[in-house]
């Protein structure tokens, strides 16, 4: 049996945007960024609260992408650079180094960067990584 490795994203939920924290075994690894809950509604909302597994997807616009498939009536919801949210983003999770409003933050390719390295380090060990998003 593979080893599974679980990151925690906490959220916190506005009117322009939703704001988290992801974790891993209680250390801090970056912000993220989303679009408002807006009843999963897609390319509109961020994603239903729950446990995915994560997955590499290589996608034409984004290359090779950390994924999450089996999002109830979503599909190709990725975790992506970007660093506004109503922009940037139509349902898909972006880390950020700083938060800095309602789905707004800063130096998203560095935070992408060292969420990709815990990520793909896990997944080299042969583990499988999943994501708790409360």
């Amino acid at each position: 049996m593979k080893n599974q490795y679980t990151l925690h994203l906490q959220r916190k939920y506005g009117e322009r945007g939703t704001n988290g924290t992801i974790t891993f075994k209680g250390e801090h690894i970056c912000h993220t960024i989303e679009l408002p809950w807006r009843n999963n509604m897609q390319r509109l909302s961020c994603i239903p609260t729950g446990r995915y597994k994560l997955v590499k997807r290589t996608y034409t616009k984004h290359g090779e992408q950390i994924g999450i498939p089996n999002v109830l009536g979503r599909e190709a919801i990725l975790i992506h650079a970007a660093n506004d949210a109503s922009r940037e983003l139509l349902g898909c999770i972006a880390p950020v180094t700083k938060l800095t409003g309602e789905g707004t933050g800063t130096e998203s390719r560095k935070a992408l960067g060292e969420l990709k390295a815990l990520v793909y380090g896990l997944w080299d060990m042969g583990g499988e990584v999943f994501i708790v998003i409360k």
